[in-house]
């Protein structure tokens, strides 16, 4: 991973999203591209429609030249809180020390917009929830669920607090993806210096599916060749992953957007949705 996509938003999310990504840029030598998008509905003009037989033809006039006029300084003032969300954050890994990165400014959608700019991008950065959706706290942001869902790309889902990275934990269900992130943790430094807990989880102590899981698991990381502390949980998968979460301090976790039970391509794996939303640390979702 050379290329992270930061997105930003200057919510209250926005200085723990530069702090996580300044420390996988750091960690995985990459470049940083700082997304903050100015959306379209902020650039429409309202319209009066035919009111002159309400208020009268000249009211109407006079009341659509103020709508317009209040429209274009909305747009100015959505202009300019981009700019100064995209300065401050400059300002941030400028005060980190972190120079390979770049600002980009758009206008439009952002779910539309990643579309394209994934193309060059191999890790998407973004908050849990955006400015407003900060007083659900049971809820995703709706831009990141789209996202997550049609995204190619990994997506690092960012919580409101920041918590220094001192261990990993992946939730193996033995699909692709999770191949695929063993083999991201192989190619990676992400792991040096940090301990990784790898985790499956199954109906009981004796799942055979689960025991075989496991077993899987631990001569892909052998053959990978690095080293991993194995468990097999029992129980719901989003209660049981929480628990260990807790229980071991765990700073991050990796997982698949989907398992071996999805029903559909456009849909979040369950127990992802349900991890997204609970989760108080940095969930790094591969597809």
């Amino acid at each position: 991973m050379k290329n992270f996509l930061l997105c930003t938003d200057g919510s209250n999310f926005a200085e723990n999203i530069y702090r996580y990504g300044a420390w996988f840029a750091e960690k995985l030598e990459a470049q940083i591209k700082v997304l903050s998008v100015t959306d379209l509905r902020s650039q429409q003009v309202t319209t009066t429609g035919n009111l002159s037989g309400i208020i009268g033809l000249g009211t109407s006039e006079d009341l659509l030249n103020q709508l317009v006029n209040l429209e274009h300084e909305k747009a100015k003032l959505s202009h300019q809180k981009t700019k100064l969300i995209l300065q401050k954050a400059e300002e941030f890994f400028h005060h980190q020390g972190i120079t390979n990165f770049i600002s980009i400014h758009k206008k439009g959608f952002l779910v539309d917009l990643l579309q394209e700019l994934e193309k060059e991008t191999d890790l998407i950065i973004l908050g849990k929830k955006g400015e407003n959706a900060e007083f659900a706290s049971s809820h995703l942001g709706s831009n990141l669920e789209r996202i997550v869902r049609s995204s190619h790309k990994p997506c690092l889902i960012i919580p409101e607090k920041f918590k220094p990275i001192k261990n990993l934990l992946l939730a193996y269900d033995g699909s692709i993806t999770c191949q695929k992130i063993i083999q991201f943790l192989a190619d990676s430094n992400l792991i040096e210096s940090l301990e990784l807990h790898i985790i499956t989880v199954g109906r009981n102590q004796e799942d055979t599916t689960a025991i075989k899981r496991l077993e899987e698991v631990k001569k892909l990381v052998e053959k990978a060749n690095f080293s991993a502390n194995f468990t097999l949980l029992e129980g719901h998968p989003e209660k049981a992953i929480a628990e260990y979460e807790e229980k071991n301090d765990i700073s991050m976790l990796l997982m698949g957007a989907y398992g071996h039970s999805r029903i559909r391509q456009l849909v979040i794996g369950s127990t992802t949705a349900q991890i997204l939303r609970s989760s108080n640390i940095p969930v790094l979702v591969f597809r």
